[in-house]
């Protein structure tokens, strides 16, 4: 398991253009790691992410063209993580708001902590939608609800967000790290490529009609049926133990 913390806990870790780097950097990185089986997205301290922080930014003084330059370079880490072959987790121990609620939706699964909050807080601020929101939440809940959470941009509790289903888990603030590391240690124990394709044809599952579905589901499991590990599955099947998954 590959844990990445947003450190900056004095400003509920807003990112700054350093932390852009660097998370741009460190998803590239995990990326090509084949150790890292699991990444999980957390805060330090007592917040997720408040989102970027638009005082470093000196939105006062961006033109369009240097604010969409900005821009881009924002977008690129909510790609990159979207593109990670490894199965994600937000670890959500507090407020996530605007491009940091957006972070967190952005995994493959979330977990909240019963103080955590959300919202798409980016009307208030004057803003429109970045992160990947407007993508990731009308998938997520449907476009009316994702209309309502945006335009409204209430801050909304993690019994709230698991009720629309932007949550999969809320649990106890104190049972939090010990319940993520349970559903990462379960997500390590499968066959990694397998997981990998699996939850490519999800996220591909939008813009895909049926039939290349199916096709896209026939290329990928005749891949799938001659690897190493189907073998090993198939194995430890016939000879009643666990698998033991390589990757391969």
């Amino acid at each position: 398991m590959v844990t990445v913390t947003f450190d900056r806990p004095t400003r509920k870790n807003a990112i700054n253009g350093v932390m852009w780097r660097e998370l741009a950097e460190v998803f590239d990185e995990i990326a090509l790691d084949r150790t890292a089986r699991v990444v999980v997205l957390t805060g330090a301290g007592d917040a997720f992410c408040s989102g970027a922080d638009l005082g470093e930014a000196g939105a006062d003084n961006l033109s369009v063209a240097n604010g969409v330059a900005l821009m881009r370079r924002t977008s690129r880490v909510a790609l990159r993580l979207h593109d990670l072959p490894q199965a994600t987790i937000a670890m959500v121990n507090g407020v996530a708001v605007g491009y940091g609620a957006n972070l967190a939706l952005g995994c493959d699964l979330v977990v909240a902590a019963e103080r955590a909050r959300f919202s798409q807080i980016f009307l208030q601020r004057g803003l429109a939608i970045d992160g990947g929101g407007s993508w990731l939440l009308p998938r997520l809940i449907g476009l009316h609800k994702a209309k309502e959470l945006a335009f409204f941009a209430d801050i909304i509790s993690a019994a709230e967000a698991a009720e629309v289903g932007i949550v999969n888990r809320v649990v106890p603030d104190d049972e939090l790290a010990a319940t993520v590391a349970d559903l990462a240690a379960r997500l390590a124990a499968q066959p990694p490529l397998q997981l990998s394709m699996v939850k490519r044809q999800l996220n591909n599952a939008f813009s895909m009609t049926m039939a290349e579905a199916l096709e896209a589901e026939a290329v990928t499991q005749a891949a799938m049926f001659v690897s190493r590990d189907a073998n090993e599955a198939m194995r430890a099947f016939i000879e009643k133990r666990a698998p033991r998954f390589t990757g391969e």
